[in-house]
């Protein structure tokens, strides 16, 4: 679950991390207002769920309230488009309004799940700002990574070694010791997969303030939060993933034309793979789970219908827990209720398998059911070839 960055400062606040003074506004007149606030000179940061907001224009340092009107006029009239929305861009509802700071140095520190060793690990670098990822690439000695035990959590002794590591010393270091601890015990009490700031900035009056941040919670860890869910902005979510969350669906939205249909997220990851080796590109992730019902089935088939960009549609199921011919009478279900004619491939293996083949077959779908992955992967590449 992803959260805005004023959002994202508002939690770092509380955890004593100091931010910069800033307003949010809806309206261009509201952010000349702030601006006003922050007498004039101050950061106009469209809020949106991508990062890459500085490089697409989202974010812009002005003089005078009435500059800060007619940008905040520009950005909420068309989508933003940055490196991680994808061609459509995403709409700007809110824009961040911050005091201008005179930046001294900037660092990049986040914390975030080690999933291989079931911890977290703190990472830094010396090297903060908009381009991390190429710092990462080319200079990789640069970037500090530290391994937290998850029986003793974050030492001092060890916040104190990755400070010194950036370079900072005497009451800075201090100061950033007293930080790495606070932004630890945030990730551990609001269930954090991921808190990031970037940059982290030593200002010329010599204080540590976190200038940008980014922070994403555990999905499954959102029933013991029950402010989360007010916190979404659904406005940044494509609407068949918002229809699928209601069903316990995992769908992501992507840019393909073949609408894929699987259970199991590793499966599901292997499915787009074999499909772009085959010369595919896939419409969406979509995971049903390894127990999903008929009707569960027939939702997820409903909604890559309604993806107006599939072309075909993909269905690579493995019978273990969910018997084939479940899944076969979920998708004559719902291609039977919206008259689909999209060509459709099947495969399927495991539970009942001979029988969801046979239903299938005698659906009078566009249907055809594939030998093996590749088997089927290339047949539907074919069919829209």
């Amino acid at each position: 679950m992803n959260i805005h960055e004023y959002q994202a400062k508002e939690i770092l606040n509380s955890y004593d991390i100091p931010i910069p003074r800033g307003h949010v506004a809806l309206t261009s007149d509201q952010v000349e207002r702030a601006s006003k606030m922050m007498g004039g000179r101050c950061v106009v940061k469209a809020q949106i769920y991508a990062g890459g907001r500085g490089k697409a224009g989202g974010v812009r340092l002005v003089d005078y309230p009435e500059q800060a009107q007619e940008y905040a006029k520009e950005i909420f009239s068309r989508p933003l488009v940055t490196s991680q929305t994808g061609p459509a861009g995403l709409k700007v509802r809110r824009i961040l309004v911050e005091e201008a700071v005179e930046i001294a140095r900037e660092f990049y520190l986040s914390i975030t799940l080690d999933r291989e060793n079931s911890c977290y690990v703190l990472i830094a670098s010396a090297e903060g700002g908009m381009d991390i990822e190429q710092v990462a690439l080319k200079c990789p000695q640069k970037i500090h990574t530290l391994p937290i035990d998850p029986l003793t959590g974050l030492r001092p002794y060890q916040a104190r070694k990755i400070a010194l590591e950036l370079g900072l010393t005497g009451s800075v270091c201090e100061d950033c010791v007293e930080l790495l601890m606070n932004l630890y015990r945030a990730s551990q009490e609001k269930d954090c997969t991921l808190i990031e700031i970037n940059p982290l900035v030593v200002t010329k009056a010599g204080w540590l303030m976190a200038m940008d941040a980014k922070i994403t919670f555990d999905d499954n860890a959102v029933y013991r939060h029950r402010e989360y869910p007010d916190m979404m902005d659904y406005s940044q979510l494509d609407p068949l993933e918002i229809t699928a969350g209601k069903y316990d669906l995992s769908y992501i939205k992507l840019t393909g034309s073949i609408g894929c249909l699987v259970n199991g997220a590793g499966l599901a990851m292997a499915t787009l793979d074999v499909l772009k080796e085959c010369g595919g590109d896939p419409a969406n992730f979509l995971d049903v789970g390894g127990g999903a019902t008929r009707e569960k089935v027939a939702e997820a088939f409903r909604i890559i219908l309604q993806d107006k960009d599939v072309k075909g549609i993909f269905v690579n199921i493995f019978g273990g827990i969910m018997r084939c011919d479940v899944i076969a009478n979920g998708i004559i279900e719902a291609a039977g209720e919206v008259h689909c004619s999209l060509p459709i491939v099947v495969r399927m293996d495991g539970s009942e398998v001979e029988l969801g083949k046979g239903l299938l077959r005698e659906s009078g779908l566009n249907v055809q059911v594939g030998d093996n992955l590749g088997d089927a992967a290339s047949r539907i590449v074919k069919m829209l070839g």
